[in-house]
């Protein structure tokens, strides 16, 4: 309790900001820096981001994401609902499967890209990115003419992602746990503590997402969990910038938002247009699939020193003196040993190997497009 309060104080915590239910034993186990992501603080940093990055791959982290605050949708209309908020086709989600969808605005712009888990028939969850769709949903929901229930659960997710986070979800729920197929979940109890586990998580490695449905058990959980793992050499962490990048994997606000469409960023598979589904946005997209994207996003290959951290603002792209886009995340990749990149440019020059000029913090230096993800690029690590 008093490293607790030491951080209060360091950090300046107020109640405007929520704490996780984890908030006590993240600060225990080495937490020293936090940011703020869907009004709630996050811890970013238990040491060296780079350790953090070979711990993930090669032991397993657990991670405080109860940031990833959930959207419940209940009611005799929920699966219409539901369908209505994302472009993706849901006629084919079972109960206890997750999906990866997009929620998009009526100009076809993405709001959002949660984890849609469907719990019974009109039973759904949306795990979020840093945006309050919760206030979108409602909004929507009063003119919709459906019968739904809009709220916010008591739900906190951990991740517990790595190459032995199978062996620690073993010695904690038992070998049936195995049989768990990836974007799927099932309820579970760990000694009276209710929970909904599900074979996700936001780092392209192998894990779990365990979502606590009693915040006044977080600090409890956790620690059953690093107890668990102490012989596999578990390690707390945080989401780890260098893997999400190597993956690909989009960070709302930074790689996507109000003014991104799926479309630019390769996502056509998440959209269904032809089929017979309704939902905002769906006659927005048809144009500018028709009208086709006049920018794309792409990977990028940085030839200059080894960055010392991931980008903190958007670096400019240029073709001689024009500007044609965005770095949106950067990171030097201690497994790749180079810098990579995902960028926001002019189609015009969004092909593999093309060169482009990058000015970052007033430095500037080359850039070539190559492929991404720049590792796994089939996600063969996430989904065994």
């Amino acid at each position: 309790m008093l490293l607790a309060l030491m951080v209060k104080k360091n950090f300046g915590f107020g109640t405007q900001i929520r704490k996780s239910p984890y908030f006590d034993s993240t600060v225990k186990w080495g937490a020293t820096g936090f940011s703020v992501y869907n009004h709630m603080y996050i811890p970013r940093d238990f040491g060296s981001p780079e350790q953090n990055f070979w711990n993930l791959i090669q032991k397993s982290i657990l991670c405080d994401v109860a940031v990833e605050r959930q959207v419940e949708i209940t009611g005799p209309d929920a699966y219409k609902f539901i369908q209505l908020l994302t472009p993706r086709d849901l006629s084919k989600l079972a109960i206890g499967q997750c999906k990866y969808v997009l929620i998009t605005n009526n100009e076809g712009g993405i709001l959002n890209d949660p984890v849609l888990l469907r719990l019974a028939e009109n039973h759904f969850w949306l795990s979020l990115a840093d945006s309050d769709i919760v206030l979108w949903a409602k909004g929507v929901a009063v003119n919709s003419g459906l019968n739904v229930n809009i709220v916010e659960p008591d739900v906190s997710p951990l991740q517990l992602q790595g190459p032995t986070s199978g062996e620690i979800m073993i010695k904690l729920f038992g070998e049936s746990i195995k049989d768990l197929k990836y974007y799927w979940f099932r309820e579970l109890n760990l000694d009276g503590i209710p929970l909904i586990v599900s074979r996700t998580g936001w780092s392209s490695e192998f894990g779990y997402e365990i979502f606590l449905r009693d915040g006044s058990k977080g600090n409890l959980l956790y620690e059953k969990i690093m107890d668990a793992g102490k012989e596999f050499d578990i390690q707390p962490g945080h989401t780890s910038s260098i893997r999400r990048i190597e993956g690909g994997m989009l960070s709302y606000h930074a790689d996507a938002d109000i003014n991104t469409n799926p479309f630019e960023l390769g996502l056509d598979r998440l959209v269904n247009l032809e089929s017979e589904i309704n939902f905002i946005g769906k006659e927005a997209l048809k144009k500018i699939k028709q009208a086709g994207i006049k920018r794309k996003q792409v990977g990028l290959e940085l030839d200059c020193d080894p960055l010392k951290g991931p980008n903190t603002d958007f670096w400019s792209i240029y073709i001689n003196d024009k500007k044609i886009g965005k770095v949106t995340s950067a990171v030097y990749s201690p497994r790749l040993k180079k810098n990579i990149a995902l960028a926001m440019v002019n189609i015009k020059y969004s092909d593999i190997g093309k060169k482009l000029r990058v000015i970052a913090d007033e430095k500037e230096f080359s850039s070539t497009v190559i492929e991404k993800p720049f590792y796994d690029p089939k996600k063969k690590i996430a989904s065994i």
